[in-house]
């Protein structure tokens, strides 16, 4: 492996959200010269560089200066970099400097056997089930030889770099990786694909920087394009597309699908949830770790969700036997996410807290399913009476069943005292759902800060 000490490294995208922190403190750790260049003035960057104060790291901030390139012994790319768009990465290839990446850096030193995840819709959830799946298996698994035991890493788009564990993380451990297409472009550069490769599904999107879905879609194959034989290809049989990529790879494949089977018991609910948890159970036949199917189904019921996404918050009890279950989906930013939480639940069983900042978005099509599926509707923030007029012009919910109420606060009481109410048909109502599909910024500094309020306002109930 590479010797970083003494080397020009610049890291090319601090970010925001700190997204090059993990590769700037491990590569500093590695005594390489670090400099940090990024297009946003260190104003909007604090956060991030308040993480690196303790290393000597120099940074360029405001914009790409070309000049930092020169004596550059190597360029890591962030993925949210267009390259194809940057003139700085188009300079740094015409100087022929090396370049990798975060992931790259990684899957190029990780002792352990890696699961990849990537698809459109729903990976985070998919990648975060599988690692609590094998965790919880791998927990009531006997030591290995040599003593030790096995664990199991999660990070990748996920959010987490585990460079920074690299010292820790051992041959007998496995870990999971969410790949985005961003991150799945450069894995070429080291001809990377993971041992067990999971595809979940297949939409339009990020259409800005491919130009068209099959160049979208032509990143996210490379998760398969460099597997060999002895790997496995976990693919969903229910997505056409997805399902004739199997030609792909070399690799076994092993199709999952909620078609057949019975419903699992879940926390999370909804088909796309179920489709999840299928795709984890064929993760776990593929590393000859399912042994007791108990033992699995039990670890995938107490998969409660990653947090603001369909997470279950909070189970209230309304009387004897009857429960309703409390949901945070302040991730659903977008009409089209909030859609996806409708189809969760029983038509009719569920009211829906909707609302937020005024985007100017469509929300026809939002307020017109609502109409079709929901058993109350609460509206929040700028666009939550429009969305309230929508459903009302709908005729369905019942004027006692949607109100326009402004705040958070004032949602969860009148879900309460609906709730409390003798139900006026079947099926009653047993849960309460936040899936705004609008944006926080009216009432809220970010989705996060709108969700644990509903979460906390949620638990306060008996």
């Amino acid at each position: 492996m590479v010797d970083f000490a003494g080397k020009k490294v610049v890291v090319m995208g601090l970010g925001r959200f700190g997204g090059g922190v993990g590769v700037s403190r491990w590569l500093a750790g590695q005594d390489a010269r670090v400099t940090v260049t990024d297009q946003s003035p260190a104003a909007t960057l604090q956060s991030a560089m308040a993480q690196l104060a303790d290393l000597p790291i120099e940074y360029q901030l405001g914009s790409h200066d070309p000049a930092i390139l020169e004596k550059c012994d190597l360029l890591v790319v962030n993925p949210a970099v267009d390259k194809t768009r940057s003139e700085f990465f188009q300079r740094a290839l015409r100087l022929k400097i090396t370049l990798t990446t975060e992931m790259n850096l990684f899957v190029q030193r990780c002792p352990a056997k890696i699961i990849g995840i990537t698809g459109t819709v729903g990976k985070s959830t998919t990648t975060a089930m599988i690692h609590h799946l094998l965790s919880a298996v791998l927990q009531n698994r006997h030591e290995p030889p040599g003593g030790g035991r096995r664990r199991c890493w999660m990070g990748g788009n996920i959010g987490r770099s585990l460079l920074g564990d690299l010292r820790k993380i051992k041959a007998e451990d496995l870990v999971v990786l969410e790949l985005s297409s961003f991150m799945l472009e450069d894995t070429p550069w080291v001809q990377f694909s993971p041992h067990v490769a999971v595809v979940t599904n297949l939409r339009a999107n990020h259409l800005d920087r491919y130009g068209s879905l099959p160049s979208y879609a032509a990143a996210k194959q490379n998760i398969l394009r460099f597997q060999k034989p002895g790997d496995f290809a976990v693919l969903n049989a229910e997505d056409d597309v997805i399902r004739s990529w199997s030609a792909l790879t070399p690799a076994e494949i092993s199709f999952y699908s909620t078609a057949g089977p019975p419903s699992l018991d879940l926390a999370v609910p909804g088909r796309h949830n179920q489709s999840n948890a299928r795709a984890a159970l064929a993760v776990l036949g593929a590393l000859r770790l399912a042994g007791d199917s108990g033992e699995s189904m039990a670890a995938l019921g107490g998969f409660r969700g990653l947090p603001h996404r369909l997470e279950l918050a909070h189970t209230s009890l309304v009387s004897p036997g009857r429960h309703v279950r409390w949901f945070n989906d302040s991730k659903a930013t977008t009409p089209e996410s909030a859609i996806v939480a409708l189809a969760a639940f029983p038509v009719r069983s569920f009211v829906m807290i909707v609302g937020g900042y005024d985007k100017h978005t469509d929300l026809t099509e939002f307020s017109r399913q609502l109409a079709a599926t929901a058993g109350g509707v609460l509206g929040i923030g700028a666009t939550g009476k429009a969305l309230v007029t929508g459903v009302a012009n709908s005729g369905w919910p019942p004027a006692n069943r949607r109100a326009y109420v402004g705040t958070l606060e004032n949602a969860i009481n009148t879900a309460r005292q609906w709730i409390g109410q003798d139900a006026a048909g079947k099926p009653e109502l047993t849960a309460v759902v936040l899936s705004p599909g609008c944006a926080s910024y009216d009432q809220f500094v970010n989705y996060e800060q709108r969700g644990e309020r509903f979460t906390a306002l949620a638990r306060a109930i008996p």
